[in-house]
């Protein structure tokens, strides 16, 4: 009995799909990430040592140091709050609206911007401070 050598062939492991793979990827998790933008008031929230991070798929209301109030920055008037909000909430799966305020807003003005998101169908209104809703 003899030994034979085996003919050596190309050796080695062909990368192209892992790279086709690698790429389609990160075109997929670019592609399916969202960019939420607060929108530029200059406002100053209040700060919480209790807080955490709020969704960014959740509808926002801003109130500025005026008492405007703005829906995905939008101006809007208080009373069209709750029809506005219901389309909005009964299209999508997330019924979460966050209420961005400055500081020196009056209280009245808050709770009625948040009985609205709750009458409008709201199952989850939050209000956010510094470390939630981010800085400006």
């Amino acid at each position: 009995m003899r030994y034979r050598e085996k003919k050596r062939g190309q050796e080695g492991i062909d990368i192209s799909p892992l790279i086709d793979m690698v790429f389609i990827l990160l075109i997929f998790f670019m592609v399916s990430t969202t960019f939420v933008k607060d929108m530029k008031l200059d406002l100053e929230r209040p700060a919480a040592s209790s807080s955490s991070v709020a969704s960014t798929k959740a509808v926002r209301l801003y109130i500025d140091k005026s008492g405007d109030t703005y829906l995905n920055g939008e101006p809007i008037r208080v009373w069209v709050i709750q029809s506005r909000l219901r389309d909005i909430l009964k299209g999508g799966t997330n019924k979460s609206v966050l209420v961005v305020t400055d500081e020196i807003v009056p209280t009245n003005r808050l709770v009625e911007v948040v009985d609205q998101a709750r009458l409008a169908g709201a199952e989850d209104v939050g209000v956010a401070t510094v470390a939630e809703a981010g800085e400006g």
